[in-house]
This record gives structure tokens, sequence and C-alpha cells, in this order.
């Protein structure tokens, strides 16, 4: 008896161990109010029970220490001994407020403590107004987070808040700090004389802006100037935000700090001030501006005989809209509204584009036709219309000469060494595709006749761009290529280049859009450097790369959420009506359905199903089926649904299938 005691304890100790060890990771705090702090793919996820979360929030890098690990099944149960990092220090809440305390209670669905609100740091705000709050501290021994209100929500909109509390949990500030707003101010509003004749002048050179309707932060123009009949000078000129966002400015420090501007249906948050973004850097017409220039000479056939960068002046001759340059490709010929006739130009650059994108298919890159989902809104930016668009050739012809300028400044820099090495330089870099991702993927092509060589990564390419062309405008086109971008690794920036698998090119980076990508602002200042043979080696550049891909992320996030708040706000007129949709997605818990006319995907659940029968997932063949009847739903299957729910705070839309 006492021996089966003993070697029943033994049997405990192996599975479950006390130890000492600690990890870093990001705490996610789900709905439900359990934590998991996330750790890197493969070393298992870390659960923090609420009463170990220490003075973390949802978002934050931390340590945890493991306190518990099962070692069969890798579970580890862990509490948080230190905060590195927030991922956000501004809220938006409720206020409770009396005569002695005050605190705020954050909206959404996340289990955070209640902000104490000193009496002092009110700010005029009243009880149960809706306000902004800024985290001041939250040292060990406090008891709750202390904060200050930032600004009071007057007569905000449902909308708005949504808008605003999903910037705010994706850890972008609403606004401009006092000092950042006095940088911007200070900055000169009238180009320099004395700069201007430093620069290269193309204020004589035919130069235009191409952009969606509704932009305002134009960060790139064309301009075109023939030498004889067959080579023309071809400038892609980039606002120069690096003339005015110095490194070791409060500025610079804002710009890294947000990383990007995010864009969601009815706004822009942007990184920069709109002084900055929409006025002195951006690219308007009959303006002149400082811009950073990769001029090329390109023959009719889309050959490069010459390229060089270089500061710049320019002055937009006409500001188009993509719907615009459309119709010139369409009908060949169209006048600009002061009456002058650009048309000749943008057909030449439409054809030269043309030449350079079948190349790039050519040479590996792979052909990912792209859909964008837009919301037509009311003066109160309520969704009352949803609009598909397609990527056309006006988007293809600035997609390809922004690639051009992107590649050409990554492979001189690369090139370029400094003391006999090579330069750290802020690299867009994508890797070929997950294995583990790519196999089911292969079985499921094979089904529908498709076979892959994965023999290399070229290979891979190659069969991925036969597989798009052969199944361009059949019905299973978009599972093939929803399923097919999910295969793809991550785009990331880096100092360590390894190519972009997705675009064909071994060296790449991001150098068009220094209005709304800090890295962008980096690529500037390292290649202004190499030009003017004062190179400065950023010691912490890999840090800013990481910091930006990680913002990038976030703001994507934003961008989705932001999108489906906006289909579910659309949808909520539609309860009770029956779409014709396509499975796009399946799990155990269900399967996604997303509406074929306004591409409003929501959940089919595997409760709504288990009526009819017991189902289960088949993995590799993204599909449900069921174990009594054999009825099967695969990602690409036409079905028709009813719009049972539509939840707004959840952001989620319900079907159940008829």
């Amino acid at each position: 008896m006492k021996q089966k005691k003993t070697t029943r304890k033994k049997t405990h100790t192996t599975k479950n161990t006390e130890t000492s060890k600690t990890v870093k990771g990001i705490l996610e705090i789900t709905r439900s109010g359990m934590g998991y702090v996330l750790m890197p793919a493969k070393t298992g996820d870390v659960i923090v029970r609420p009463n170990n979360f220490g003075n973390a929030l949802n978002g934050d890098e931390v340590e945890v220490k493991i306190t518990k690990e099962n070692l069969e099944t890798n579970r580890k149960e862990g509490k948080i001994i230190g905060v590195l990092k927030r991922k956000q220090t501004e809220f938006i809440g409720e206020l409770q407020h009396n005569k002695t305390f005050a605190f705020v209670n954050l909206m959404g669905n996340k289990n955070t403590s209640s902000f104490f609100i000193p009496l002092d740091q009110i700010n005029n705000a009243k009880n149960g107004d809706k306000v902004v709050i800024k985290l001041l501290k939250w040292d060990a021994h406090d008891k709750s987070p202390v904060a200050t209100v930032i600004r009071v929500l007057d007569g905000e909109s449902i909308n708005n808040l949504a808008m605003r509390e999903i910037l705010l949990d994706g850890g972008f500030s609403l606004e401009f700090d006092e000092n950042i707003i006095e940088e911007t101010n200070a900055l000169p509003s009238e180009l320099e004389q004395e700069e201007i004749a430093k620069r290269v002048d193309y204020r004589n050179t035919l130069t235009f802006t191409i952009d969606p309707i509704d932009a305002k932060d134009f960060d790139d123009a064309i301009s075109i100037k023939p030498i004889n009949d067959d080579l023309f000078e071809i400038g892609v000129h980039i606002a120069d935000v690096s003339h005015y966002v110095k490194p070791n400015t409060a500025l610079d420090e804002e710009a890294y700090k947000r990383a990007t501007s995010v864009y969601l249906p009815d706004r822009v948050n942007p990184m920069l001030p709109e002084k900055i973004s929409n006025e002195l850097c951006s690219l308007r017409p009959h303006e002149d501006k400082f811009t950073f220039t990769a001029v090329f000479e390109i023959t009719r056939n889309a050959v490069i005989k010459k390229v060089n960068f270089h500061k710049s002046v320019i002055h937009s001759n006409h500001r188009f809209t993509y719907e615009d340059a459309q119709e010139i490709i369409e009908d060949k010929v169209q006048e600009t509204n002061d009456g002058v006739q650009y048309s000749k130009e943008i057909l030449l650059l439409n054809e030269i584009a043309k030449k350079f994108r079948a190349k790039r298919f050519e040479e590996g890159a792979i052909n990912f036709s792209s859909q964008e989902v837009r919301f037509k809104l009311d003066e109160n930016a309520k969704p009352i219309g949803i609009i598909v668009k397609e990527s056309k050739e006006a988007h293809q012809l600035i997609e390809e000469f922004m690639l051009l300028a992107n590649k050409a400044v990554a492979e001189f820099v690369n090139k370029t060494k400094y003391k006999g090495e090579p330069i750290p330089f802020p690299y867009r870099i994508h890797d070929t595709p997950d294995e583990e991702k790519l196999l089911p993927f292969i079985a499921f092509a094979k089904k529908y006749g498709h076979v892959f060589d994965i023999s290399t990564p070229e290979a891979i390419a190659k069969s991925f761009n036969e597989l798009l062309q052969t199944v361009k405008g059949k019905p299973e086109q978009q599972v093939f290529e929803t399923l097919g971008i999910r295969t793809m690794a991550k785009a990331t920036y880096t100092i360590n280049n390894i190519g972009h698998y997705g675009l064909g090119f071994k060296h790449y980076c991001h150098f068009t859009s220094p209005i709304r990508r800090y890295p962008d602002v980096l690529v500037h200042r390292v290649l202004q450097g190499i030009l003017t043979n004062e190179i400065v080696i950023d010691k912490k550049l890999e840090e800013k790369c990481v910091q930006s891909s990680k913002m990038e992320r976030a703001a994507m996030d934003c961008e989705r959420a932001a999108n489906k708040y906006k289909q579910v706000e659309f949808m909520q007129e539609k309860l009770g009506q029956v779409f014709d949709a396509v499975i796009s997605g399946v799990s155990s818990f269900g399967f996604w359905a997303e509406t074929v006319e306004h591409k409003c995907e929501g959940l089919v659940s595997i409760a709504h199903l288990s009526e009819k029968d017991d189902f289960s997932v088949v993995e590799n063949d993204y599909s449900l089926v069921g174990k009594r009847s054999g009825k099967k739903y695969r990602m690409g299957d036409k079905v028709k649904i009813l719009l049972v729910a539509a939840n707004l705070d959840k952001r989620q839309l319900d079907y159940e299938l008829v």
C-alpha cells in the first residue's frame, strides 16, 4: 500500500512541476476575464488567472513567472511579475464622481480594473460623462491604475465612440500632445529659397498625382518628359517628410510610436499632425513641394537605361482620381478641367506599367487579385451602401511605378558598403510559404485537378500563378485566392534581408509613403546619408523595424474591426432577410458565410447545424461533414442564409442556413 502511494505521487510530479522560470510575452485578456500570455510559436501560451495580473492591462508586454507546468500537455500557468511595455495609455470610459473620489469604468468587454481619478485630474468632467483618460501611473503598491481626464466626449454618437475605442484598443493615440503641435506649428509654411537652390528642380516638368477620390495626404507624384521617341525620363517623386521630421525631435518620437496612419471607413488617424500630412508634405496640385525623387530613363518597352536619386522640388500640374485616370485608359482620351490634355502621357505610362507588371509575374511574383470593400456613408457616418472595388489598370499603373522605386532604392542601398560592411537598412521582407499551411492547400487543390511543384520556392510561385490563371472567372476563384493568401507568411520590416517572396524581388523596401509609414522615413534618411556621404549608423534600427511591423499589424486589426462594425451596422436594417452567400471559412464551432452582394461575413453556428446532424471538421478539405448523412459544407460552396442577429458590441453577424 505504502509503495503504491509513493508511485502515485511520483507520477503526479512528472506531470506537474514547480518552477521559477520567467518568460516574456503579450497579455491577452478574454471576454470571460481569463488571461493568456501569448508566446512565440510552438512554445505554448501561459494561462494567467485574474488575481495574478498584477498591474498589467490587456495587450501589455509582460514578464510572467511560470508557477505550474504540465510536462505532458505543455500546459503552463503563471503570475505576472512586471510590465515591460504598455500597449496603450489612453482609454474611453464613463466617469463616476462624488465629493470624495472619482473613478472610470472602461467601455468594451475586457475585464480591467476601474481607473482612479484624483479630484484635481477630473478637468471639469461631470458624473456620468463619457471621457478619454490617460494613464498616469500604476505602481506595485497602488490598488488601481491612476489616470487623468484628457477629454470629455460631449454628445458623441455611438459610432464615434466605437471608432475611437477601436483605435485606443489598437494602441493608437487619438490626438497629438501640445509639444508635438507646437513643434509642428514652428515649421516654415513656405519653401526656403536656400533649400530650393540645393535641389533638382522639376517645376517645369509635367507632373501629376493619381489617388483615391477622398485622399488628402498625397505621398507620391509622377513626372514624364520625352528624351527621344523611344526614351523617357520618368520621375517618381515622394513627399520629403524627412526634411521636416528630424531625428531626436518630439515629432520623430511620436511618428516612431505610432509608426503608421490608420484608415477607418469614416476617418484617418494620422501618423503625423495634419499640418504636415495634409498641408506641408501633401503633393497638392499647383503648389511647389519638396520631394525625394527616384528618376528613371525608360524605353517604351520598359527597359531601364539609367536610375538616379536626389532631393528635389516639384509643382504638380494636376490631381487625378483613380476614376479619372481609368476613364482616360478605357476611353483613350480625356480633357482635364483646366483644358489641358494629359491622356497621351497617362496612356504611355500605363503601357510601360503593363510591361513591368508582365515581367514581374514572369520572374516569380505571385498574381493574387485584390478587392476592396468601401462603405457609402451618410452625413452621420452611418453606412447606407457597400461598394466592392476591384484593382483596375489605373491602380496598377501607380502600383508598378511605386514598386519600381521601392525596389531600385533597396538595390542601391544593398550594393553600397560603409567601411567594407553592409549598411543597416529597413528592408521589407516576405518569407516563403509556411509548409504546415501549404500542404493541406496543395491537397485541396489536387481535388480540383491542380498539381503543385514544391521542389523550389520558385516552382511553388509558378504553380500558384498557373492555378490562379486557371481558376480566374470560375466559382472557386475566390476560395483559392483566400486560401492561397492564408498560406503566405506575413511581410515585415527588418535589417536582415531575405528578399520579398510574393513580389519576386531579392531587395525591396518601402520608400514611397513617408506621410503614413515610419519605415519610409527611415529609408529616406539612410538613402540621403549615402547620397551626401554623411552616413550615420542607427544602432536601434532593428528595434524600430520591430515596432513598425507591430504597429502595422495593430493598424490592420483596427481597420478590420472598424470594417466589421460598419458591416454589422449596415446589416442591422436587414434582420430576417435571406441572402445568397459563399462559405468563407470552417471551424469546429460552425462555418462563416459571406454575402455575395455586400461581402458581409457572419457565422452559421455548429449548434444550428447540429439540429440536422453531428458535424466535424475535415482540416485538409476545409469542410464540415455530417457523421450520419455525409452532408458536406466546404469553403467556396454557395449557400442561402438568413440573418438572425447583428450585435454591434461584439461586431458579430449570426446567420442560419436556409
